[in-house]
């Protein structure tokens, strides 16, 4: 279909109206970069238009702009019931992001301020780079599915947007620097994992080989002809080239490459089109070929006179009047070539009833251990409409069996070893409205800390800018440090991002099996957040489920079968966050009103971490009442946590307990140890908590029952 479409707008479409438009995107470009007055050269030129500090990026403009313009007719043409996309791997293509947005009305639409006409054009090309809206590719500017400068990830991002989307097409502009990260190399071969996983869409790769990185030449650049094109055959994609001067035939070349581009997931050779133009792409002759047109080619050309000179005759090669009218929009021959604005994708259905579903999911797996009821409740959302599991072939040592009864993996399940590649496919999943998990061992998660990060930033704006929310980012964090060995002990995912105080994010730190299941189903209903699960697979023991309701909707809860009764102040608070440290200091709990009846106890379990921050800072943070209920205002508090003690300490913040505040959580051995010894060290041992809580309540220390 891509392929008929782009020959048919290929013959009604004028090469000069494409051509027409990469030259009015160059032009807006530059304009942004260097002018703040005198948008259309409507008077000549003097210093005083000019920017006293130009800023922002030109060197990835001109062969962003040519495939902008190329594309343009394309998108015009989308019959209704299909989409394109174009996802930018350089962020720094801003200023034509802008541009094109404008041409099209659809940045008028989210901000009116810019909207097609001489006001519109003025503030455009004076206002940049804008502090409302950047510089950048962000989802200020509408219809960015992820944020420019996440570099690496666009590939694979676009490769996840297509799953299970066979009436989508994705065109992802590479950067040919970006060719050198992890991501994108790897982005090329997964495809293979993806073979027999359903219907999908079409991913089609254009490679911005325009030779130079920020400071030299790129690695991709040093290839020849003949060594490129080995390159990208053998990783299953044959390259077209183009150099992007002449118009039509950069046009064949597109036809060409969507001709020969394959459905993501259909074994066989698909394309890629390469595109040569160089670097800066017009810029004065000296600096042509040289890292200067990364950024802004003349450094200062409102202070020297030569610069001034270069700057007034390269905007005035573009014929700006001949391209836009006084009034700043697209004269006519350009329409053709320009998609029509269309309206924005509506939001999902806020769910309802996520507490009361995950509580009852809870009952149902009371009892059945973490091999039983975590695939249970996936295989039960995949019946409920798209969605997709990631997992970097780990599942079977997760414990997670989701084949069928012929030893056939679920086809809404990909396995892929690498961490990166698992995260930017959810991406795109996740940004096109579509619901996914990562499951993964905790010790790897860390490696996609980047990603998750940018993500986060990413939504972050589009909350800003107004957007619906989307499906949450959903990652199960098992295989836990506790029952492994030294190199797979690394709570650090769960540290770092806690760090980035996100109001969305939120750590579920269940204390069994049927928890587990519960906060999976809560965490793969909501909308709009980020929910790390963090469960091992080894947990057998079971605990009542009377407060399941209220760790849901609340994130924590004081379990009433360990705590004596009455509002008065107990002698000794114990709080737990996950599950093995549920199972130790209930076994303490369990003890000490054995041997210790006069003591009175009140059990916590924290079951969301982020219920511990400052009041006001999080969603789910305990205000102070309710905070003094659950932990008391003089009792000693023993805290213990699957993860690092100082994620605890952070969260309380200004409201930190003080010295009567013990946490217990992991420590680097700092060399292979046994389990047992692992959890001597950081003091969550049968003997260490009883001589912890004994020299707390101000008891002699006893030798512990063996």
């Amino acid at each position: 279909m891509w392929a008929d479409l782009a020959r048919r707008t290929n013959r009604l479409v004028p090469d000069a109206s494409v051509a027409a438009v990469a030259n009015v995107l160059d032009y807006l470009c530059l304009a942004q970069l260097y002018l703040r007055d005198n948008p259309l050269l409507a008077r000549p030129l003097t210093p005083a238009d000019i920017k006293p500090r130009p800023a922002g990026h030109w060197g990835v403009c001109p062969p962003v702009n040519r495939m902008l313009a190329a594309l343009g007719p394309l998108q015009a043409a989308v019959p209704d019931g299909y989409e394109l996309h174009v996802l930018h791997g350089a962020g720094h293509a801003g200023p034509s992001a802008l541009a094109h947005a404008y041409l099209t009305g659809r940045l008028g639409n989210a901000h009116p301020g810019l909207s097609p006409g001489e006001a519109g054009l003025r503030e455009l090309v004076s206002g940049f780079p804008r502090a409302d809206i950047g510089g950048e590719i962000t989802p200020m500017i509408p219809g960015h599915l992820h944020t420019g400068g996440q570099l690496g990830p666009a590939l694979a991002i676009g490769q996840g947007t297509v799953l299970d989307a066979p009436h989508r097409l994705s065109v992802v502009l590479i950067g040919d620097g970006e060719c050198e990260t992890g991501t994108t190399a790897a982005s090329w071969l997964a495809t293979r994992a993806l073979h027999g996983t359903g219907d999908h869409g079409t991913v089609l790769p254009i490679i911005l080989l325009n030779g130079l990185r920020m400071g030299g030449p790129s690695l991709l650049s040093t290839l020849s002809h003949t060594e490129l094109t080995a390159y990208f055959t053998g990783l299953g994609h044959r390259p077209v080239y183009s150099d992007g001067l002449d118009t039509g035939r950069l046009r064949q070349a597109l036809a060409e490459a969507l001709a020969a581009a394959q459905p993501l997931g259909i074994p066989g050779t698909s394309s890629v089109l390469v595109l040569t133009l160089d670097k800066g792409h017009g810029a004065p002759g000296r600096l042509a070929g040289t890292p200067a047109v990364h950024k802004t080619p003349l450094g200062d050309p409102a202070g020297v006179p030569a610069e001034f000179d270069a700057l007034a005759e390269w905007l005035a090669s573009y014929q700006p009047a001949q391209l836009l009218t006084p009034g700043g929009r697209p004269r006519p021959h350009l329409l053709p070539a320009l998609p029509r604005p269309r309206p924005e994708p509506g939001g999902l259905p806020a769910p309802r009833g996520c507490i009361a579903a995950s509580a009852q999911v809870a009952v149902h797996a009371a009892g059945r251990p973490f091999a039983q009821v975590v695939p249970e409740v996936l295989r039960a959302r995949a019946e409920q409409g798209p969605f997709r599991v990631f997992s970097p072939d780990e599942l079977a040592s997760n414990r997670l069996d989701l084949t069928d009864e012929h030893g056939r993996p679920a086809p809404w399940l990909v396995e892929v070893l690498s961490e990166e590649l698992c995260h930017a496919w959810a991406q795109g999943y996740t940004e096109t409205g579509r619901h996914a998990l990562v499951a993964t061992y905790e010790a790897f998660a860390p490696i996609t800390l980047s990603l998750i990060q940018q993500q986060l930033k990413h939504r972050s704006v589009r909350r800003h800018a107004g957007l619906a929310p989307l499906p949450s980012l959903a990652y199960l964090l098992t295989s836990l440090g506790w029952h492994n060995t030294l190199t797979h002990q690394n709570p650090s995912l769960t540290t770092a991002l806690l760090a980035d105080a996100d109001p969305t994010l939120h750590v579920l730190t269940p204390a069994d099996p049927a928890r587990t299941a519960a906060a999976l189903t809560f965490a793969l209903r909501k909308l709009d957040r980020c929910t790390i699960v963090v469960a091992g697979k080894h947990t057998a023991v079971q605990h009542p489920l009377a407060t399941v309701d209220e760790e849901l909707r609340h994130g924590i809860a004081i379990w009433p079968h360990l705590t004596h009764p009455g509002l008065g102040e107990p002698d000794l608070i114990l709080a737990s966050a996950g599950d093995l440290p549920a199972e130790a200091l209930t076994a303490l709990a369990r003890r000490l009103r054995a041997e210790r009846p006069e003591l009175r106890l009140r059990y916590v379990h924290v079951h969301d971490l982020t219920a511990l921050a400052e009041d006001g800072t999080r969603p789910l943070a305990l205000s102070p009442a309710a905070f003094a209920r659950h932990f008391g205002t003089r009792a000693p508090i023993i805290l213990a946590t699957s993860g690092h003690p100082a994620d605890i300490h952070a969260l309380l913040g200004r409201r930190h307990p003080g010295p009567r505040l013990t946490v217990l959580g992991y420590r680097d051995p700092g060399r292979p140890v046994s389990q047992e010894h692992l959890r001597r060290l950081c003091g969550l041992d049968d003997a260490g908590l009883w001589t912890l809580a004994t020299t707390l309540t101000g008891t002699p220390k006893e030798t512990p029952v063996p």
